[in-house]
């Protein structure tokens, strides 16, 4: 199971794909265009960019120079209707790893990624451990206490996304915008509920590793001390 950044502008498309993806066991998040792909970027770890080359605002060719001069070393797939190999060597130039011309067939795109899956790469990322929770960015396993736990795809993702960010205090908004990118349709509600289905999957207590912060959100407590200046 891989995380991936699907980024396309073409929301029906994005969907298919997404489904598709998701069908195969893979966590997809979708951003419809590029500014907002390099914001996750720099907050979320992938291990796959699917990446649309024509996008109106900023291209793809574009994003992947920009995610490429700050470091970012993930796979990166480049999708486009865009068919000569000056456009192939051009996309290869700025740091693409493959090249997927549309429209393609969704088990071409499935052998594709799992071959860019294989290649070594240094970006997985260091095992994230509080307490006694430790999560693989690179194999997406989460553990506590040594015991391999079962996560729903979102419900990782929130654990996650609060274990790279330890000791901060998030509101239901800013959370939405970072860990549901990709869907417009939930709300703060959503947010609770998944805090609420979090805490049970890691059997914690209701003001414990995951606190909620009155009047302001929800944060992770890795040092207890900060934890109470934060709630202060």
């Amino acid at each position: 199971m891989a995380k991936i950044l699907l980024v396309e502008d073409d929301n029906a498309l994005a969907e298919v794909t997404k489904f598709g993806l998701e069908s195969q066991g893979h966590m997809v998040q979708v951003a419809l265009d590029g500014r907002v792909a390099l914001d996750n970027l720099a907050i979320n770890k992938y291990d796959v960019i699917i990446l649309d080359w024509m996008m109106p605002g900023m291209t793809g060719i574009e994003v992947l120079s920009a995610y490429r001069k700050k470091g970012g070393k993930v796979p990166v797939l480049m999708l486009t209707a865009k068919t000569l190999l000056e456009d192939k060597e051009k996309g290869l130039d700025a740091g693409a790893d493959d090249y997927l011309t549309k429209p393609f067939e969704h088990r071409e795109l499935q052998a594709r990624i799992r071959a860019l899956l294989r290649r070594p790469t240094s970006l997985n990322g260091s095992i994230l451990e509080v307490a006694d929770i430790a999560l693989d960015p690179a194999s997406c396993t989460v553990t506590k206490g040594g015991e391999v736990l079962k996560l729903r795809p979102k419900v990782y993702s929130l654990l996650e996304f609060l274990m790279r960010h330890p000791n901060q205090v998030f509101s239901a908004d800013a959370i939405l915008e970072r860990v549901w990118l990709d869907d417009a349709m939930v709300s703060t509600d959503t947010v609770r509920a998944h805090f609420k289905l979090l805490r049970k999957s890691l059997n914690l207590e209701e003001e414990g590793l995951v606190r909620t912060v009155r009047n302001r959100g929800y944060m992770l407590v890795s040092d207890e001390r900060v934890a109470s200046e934060a709630e202060k």
